[in-house]
């Protein structure tokens, strides 16, 4: 419905045929009026921009790039994909949460902080607060716990997942790029036959470069959950992954301080450098990442995450 179309006369007759129709839509429609009457869309002087999706329930962000066909400017940034632990002790982790796509499970209470966008949730007596910061060149994620239980975790972490299913879409890792002590390089370089061989038998495939964690001996790994695990033979030595957009204008580059290693999943084409911190009982922790969204090279993006890298928590 336009609101600014100019008022008509009601047939009150079929107003009232139709009344439970419209009652009905109203209700299942009021939540995403609500939402976006309350969080509009948040621009930077680029032309990104950011707001809650309204596809899901459980927290996501939509993000578009002012420039390319309209159909390919929208990609999914799920904020996060899952938040674990792992207690003291203990091998195995444990998932708090997994993001769940579609109108099921609760909508967290979304508030604005000037080009921020935040919200709260409780997962048992661990506290967790999510932040995403629009900024002029990206947007900075920042994930704190607090843990008001008596158990010590040695491990928690919050994945921040985004989807390039457009833009920046790239399921033969033909640009997607890592950074070596020689410079940039494809991330699945070391797979040239990536590239001719059916999508059916390159996916599920998940395409790893270390960064602090050690470079496994088995570089191509079947662990058993139906994904083929493949590691580059270098490190990387930045701990970023960048992924050119179709029309090579634009770049997405994900950074953080210490993750163990970066990631894609292409069929996807999400980015991975997420980092694990400790949270022992009664105490706070907090880690940030930054995706670089922005037109610009790949070697812009490797300047920017120089300068910026050591400014994250």
């Amino acid at each position: 419905m336009n609101l600014s179309q100019e008022k008509r006369p009601l047939n009150r007759s079929r107003c009232r045929r139709s009344s439970p129709h419209y009652i009905l839509l109203i209700v299942i429609l009021f939540p995403v009026i609500f939402l976006h009457a309350q969080l509009p869309e948040i621009r930077n002087a680029a032309g990104l921009g950011m707001t809650v999706d309204a596809e899901d329930r459980n927290p996501a962000l939509s993000v578009a790039v002012p420039d390319g066909p309209v159909n390919d400017r929208n990609f999914k940034i799920l904020l996060p994909e899952h938040v674990t632990v792992r207690a003291h002790g203990e091998i195995e982790a444990k998932h708090l949460y997994i993001f769940r796509p579609g109108p099921q499970g609760n909508a967290p209470e979304w508030k604005r902080v000037g080009n921020a966008l935040e919200y709260a949730q409780d997962f048992g007596e661990i506290h967790f607060v999510a932040r995403a910061t629009l900024m002029d060149d990206g947007i900075l994620f920042r994930y704190e716990f607090w843990n008001h239980s008596a158990t010590d975790y040695d491990m928690v972490t919050a994945v921040t997942d985004p989807r390039f299913h457009t833009v920046f879409y790239d399921p033969r890792l033909e640009r997607t790029y890592v950074h070596h002590k020689d410079g940039f390089d494809l991330l699945g370089s070391e797979t040239p036959e990536r590239l001719t061989m059916p999508l059916k038998d390159w996916f599920p495939v998940r395409y790893l470069a270390s960064y602090t964690a050690s470079v496994p001996a088995e570089r191509v790994q079947h662990p058993g959950d139906g994904i083929t695990y493949r590691y580059k033979s270098r490190p990387v030595d930045v701990p970023m992954i960048a992924t050119l957009s179709n029309d090579r204008a634009w770049v997405a580059a994900s950074f953080s301080r210490d993750p163990g290693n970066v990631w894609s999943n292409p069929e996807l084409t999400c980015q991975h450098v997420d980092p694990q911190v400790r949270l022992p009982h009664g105490a706070h922790a907090l880690y940030e990442i930054k995706i670089l969204i922005f037109k610009g090279s790949l070697e812009d993006a490797l300047q920017k995450v120089l300068e910026q890298r050591e400014t994250l928590r």
